[in-house]
């Protein structure tokens, strides 16, 4: 067992002994899950009515680019049917006729019953997923990470990290305004839960399924592999990389790479190369110029081609910087350096997760709001974990949400008033990098798995 960290210690406060008995504070999961569904209910039905009177919308415009692709799928117009052969011989509706939509399908196929059910059913169903996701925390916090520290079942703990996702504002605010990552956060959760459970084939159909859905998942697939490749704790990063070669790694790769195909050609043989282009060529060059956090956005601005001169040459030095590449190699070393150096075992895959898909997010290219979901759901895995004093884990989320606030400020500047503040808001998405660099510092400081 390892050392109960001091998180644990602040949360077991809500427990008050009498004699033998322990009557706990911390409300059951039932009604934690119940709170849950009631509070997302109540937004997706405040969503509604907001909706209908304000012309600044509490809805997000992707949930409108996911509903006009799913009329597409559902009630094609004449003409706008899928390229490949099995869409036009079915006569399916092409979802990529809606412009932007630049996603798999299969998402679209799955909300068309806001054109026969409800308008909000996509709503509904990113929320259920929400739900699902909280579910799948639990059960990993019961059966694999608190047995760890705990020789007694702590239920109650289980359901107070369960909590930081479950009522987590960023969570149900985004899923509730009809943004589609809980489905994904879905996916990615199973393939944790099942290779924690040492079904590596299933894990390794999931990861197919998660990174068809999006492709930064495949990340994961190389933590999975140190875990299979069972080189010592002690063993150099050289020995580890040359021990991941065995059947069982192998094994694992081939049906996650066969998953990922197999649904691929599905779709491809149903939508054509829209699909192909669409969901996946597109972001390979794709050049966003609008501000983010990203610290590659200013260089991408000033890169940027300006469309009123047509077709422009284009020296080398400015082609180089321009190439999606400049930011992808580096984000790519970090991340599977990540991967290799923190999956050691099969306990250590929720944090090693969390560390890369902070450096996946904090130096990718585009970085948004929406992007943090993406590591926020391994924290309530990982807290259980963490030795560090409550003041200092308080300052760390402190400095997170501080640098965020920072960069705000000046975007809203730069968004709303319309301020020459391009400069101000590229220096304040280098503090965001330079804090959430630190955090993670501390994260891998404090872990103690």
């Amino acid at each position: 067992m390892i050392a109960v960290p001091s998180a644990y210690r602040l949360l077991c406060m809500s427990t008050i002994k009498h004699g033998s008995s322990t009557t706990s504070r911390v409300p059951s999961f039932t009604t934690l899950l119940c709170i849950s569904v009631l509070l997302r209910v109540a937004l997706i039905k405040y969503s509604e009515w907001h909706d209908a009177r304000s012309t600044v919308k509490y809805t997000d415009v992707d949930y409108r680019v996911f509903s006009d692709a799913a009329k597409s799928v559902y009630a094609p117009l004449e003409g706008a049917f899928a390229q490949g052969p099995w869409g036009s011989a079915f006569s399916i509706g092409d979802p990529y006729t809606r412009e932007t939509y630049r996603y798999t399908p299969l998402l679209a196929f799955l909300v068309t019953p806001n054109h026969w059910l409800h308008p909000s059913f996509g709503k509904y169903l990113f929320a259920a997923c929400d739900i699902l996701n909280g579910f799948l925390i639990h059960r990993l916090l019961l059966s694999k990470i608190l047995p760890r520290i705990y020789d007694t079942p702590k239920p109650e703990l289980a359901t107070v990290f369960s909590a930081a996702h479950l009522l987590n504002p960023l969570v149900f605010s985004i899923s509730t305004r009809g943004s589609a990552e809980s489905i994904l956060a879905t996916f990615v959760l199973g393939t944790l839960y099942t290779a924690m459970d040492g079904r590596w084939d299933w894990a390794a159909v999931m990861l197919g399924l998660s990174v068809h859905w999006k492709i930064y998942p495949f990340i994961y697939g190389v933590a999975c592999v140190s875990v299979l490749s069972n080189a010592p704790t002690s063993a150099s990063l050289p020995a580890q990389i040359l021990s991941m070669f065995n059947w069982r790694s192998a094994r694992f790769f081939g049906i996650s790479v066969m998953s990922f195909l197999s649904l691929g050609a599905g779709c491809y043989l149903i939508w054509g190369y829209p699909f192909l282009y669409e969901t996946y060529l597109y972001h390979l060059h794709r050049l966003d110029h609008r501000h983010n956090f990203s610290p590659f956005f200013y260089l991408i601005y000033l890169t940027y081609p300006d469309p009123a001169r047509g077709i422009e040459a284009v020296s080398l030095w400015r082609a180089v910087l321009r190439s999606p590449l400049i930011s992808f190699f580096p984000q790519m070393i970090l991340t599977v350096l990540q991967g290799l150096l923190f999956a050691r075992k099969i306990k250590d895959l929720p944090f090693a997760w969390l560390a890369q898909t902070i450096v996946f997010v904090v130096f990718n290219k585009v970085c948004t709001s929406q992007y943090f979901l993406w590591y926020t759901l391994f924290l309530p895995l990982v807290l259980p974990t963490l030795s560090a004093t409550s003041g200092r884990q308080l300052f760390w989320l402190a400095l997170w949400i501080g640098s965020q606030a920072l960069w705000l400020g000046e975007a809203y500047q730069l968004e709303f008033l319309g301020g020459e503040v391009f400069r101000g808001v590229w220096a304040r998405g280098l503090v965001y990098v330079g804090s959430h660099t630190w955090v993670l510092g501390q994260l891998i400081e404090g872990y103690n798995g």
